[in-house]
């Protein structure tokens, strides 16, 4: 039998990584290096298949959607409920680089003019239409679902963003649902170490306007 191909993610113990994360505040959790960083997806196994062969996303991939991306593996287990949600059964990795996501930071507009830092709806709703990103920050979940009190964010993309997401920009598209399906008989009782999940670090943009315009809670 030949031996199982090397997972391409760093994994660890999440209960490890639990108790170094920040227990609240806005940050961005992802898998990073000096080049790129790993953002998730969820898709039905048509589109989820194609884009892990291919590289790209197309076949049956709508490009008239907004299509969400999530650097935070555990809030991509949330929404999918790891892997179990209709069409979202095909988790995907997906490594982009930094230069990329950090300009998907800089251009994002928030979802909701009440989070947003615009002094008037009509200012804000302007930016929507011109932008290609959305923002949105979420509360962050435990393995089981529980909410935290750190948030997570998600990042919406439609036109030329998602273009050049889904066809140009990204260096490695993995399928994880397998690893996935693995860590789901450990997510209740993930304290006792054995739950593992991509390694993670707090990851602030070199801009600093990027955390302002964010509102990311970033350590002086």
């Amino acid at each position: 039998m030949s031996a199982r191909k090397q997972f391409p993610l760093a994994t660890t113990s999440y209960a490890d990584q639990w108790q170094t994360w920040p227990d609240s505040g806005r940050h961005i959790l992802a898998q990073l290096d000096d080049d790129t960083i790993v953002v998730y997806q969820a898709y039905r196994e048509q589109i989820g298949h194609f884009a892990a062969e291919h590289g790209y996303f197309g076949g049956e991939f709508k490009y008239t959607r907004m299509s969400w991306i999530k650097p935070n593996f555990l809030w991509m287990m949330y929404r999918s409920d790891w892997g179990r949600s209709q069409e979202q059964e095909v988790v995907l990795a997906i490594r982009l680089r930094r230069e990329f996501f950090d300009s998907l930071l800089q251009s994002a507009v928030y979802s909701s003019f009440g989070a947003s830092r615009f002094q008037d709806i009509n200012t804000w709703k302007d930016a929507v239409n011109n932008s290609s990103v959305r923002l949105q920050w979420d509360p962050d979940h435990l393995p089981t679902g529980g909410k935290c009190e750190r948030r997570a964010v998600q990042l919406g993309l439609r036109g030329d963003a998602l273009e050049a997401f889904s066809k140009r920009e990204a260096l490695e598209i993995i399928d994880v649902s397998e690893f996935v399906a693995e860590q789901r008989a450990h997510i209740d009782n993930w304290q006792a170490g054995t739950l593992q999940t991509p390694r993670e670090h707090v990851y602030v943009p070199a801009d600093s306007s990027i955390a302002t315009h964010l509102g990311l809670d970033v350590s002086p």
